[in-house]
C-alpha cells in the first residue's frame, strides 16, 4: 500500500484538510497521514467548519508532530508552503504546494483555499492510485 504524507507547520488546517480529502477520495487504497513541524495541538475550528460543509467530520482528527507518524519512506510527501520549516522526511517523491495559510481569512476565502486543496489532492491521487 502506498503512503502519502501532508505536512504544514501547525498541522491544524491545510495539511488536515488535505488528509481529509485524501481519505475521502483514496477509497482505502493508501496509507494517508498529516503532520506538522511545530504542531499546534488542535485542529483549526475554521477548518472543521469548512470540512463539515462538504460532509466530513474533521473534529475527529488530531494535530500531530512529525515524530508521531511512522518513520518510513513515503511514496509522496506534500508540503503546504512551510518552506524551510518543513524538515526532511524520507520520500520517493516530494512536492510543495505553496498554499497560503487560510487561518485568518474570512469564510469565503477560506473555502477557496479548501477547494484548491481538494483539487490538488485529486490530482496527486490520480498519479498514485
Amino acid at each position: 500500500m502506498k503512503r502519502l504524507l501532508f505536512v504544514c507547520v501547525e498541522n491544524s488546517c491545510r495539511s488536515q484538510i488535505a488528509e481529509a480529502f485524501a481519505l475521502i477520495y483514496g477509497n482505502g487504497k493508501l496509507e494517508i497521514y498529516s503532520a506538522g513541524s511545530r504542531p499546534s495541538g488542535k485542529v483549526n475550528p475554521k477548518a472543521i467548519e469548512s470540512m463539515r460543509e462538504v460532509g466530513y467530520d474533521l473534529a475527529r482528527h488530531d494535530s500531530k508532530s512529525l515524530a508521531d507518524i511512522p518513520a518510513v519512506e513515503y511514496d509522496i510527501v506534500v508540503t503546504m508552503g512551510c518552506g524551510d520549516e518543513c524538515p526532511y522526511v524520507q520520500a520517493k517523491h516530494r512536492e510543495d504546494w505553496n498554499i497560503h495559510d487560510p487561518n485568518n481569512l474570512p469564510p469565503e476565502q477560506f473555502r477557496k483555499i479548501r477547494d484548491e486543496i481538494e483539487m490538488k489532492v485529486k490530482e496527486v491521487l490520480s498519479r498514485i492510485t
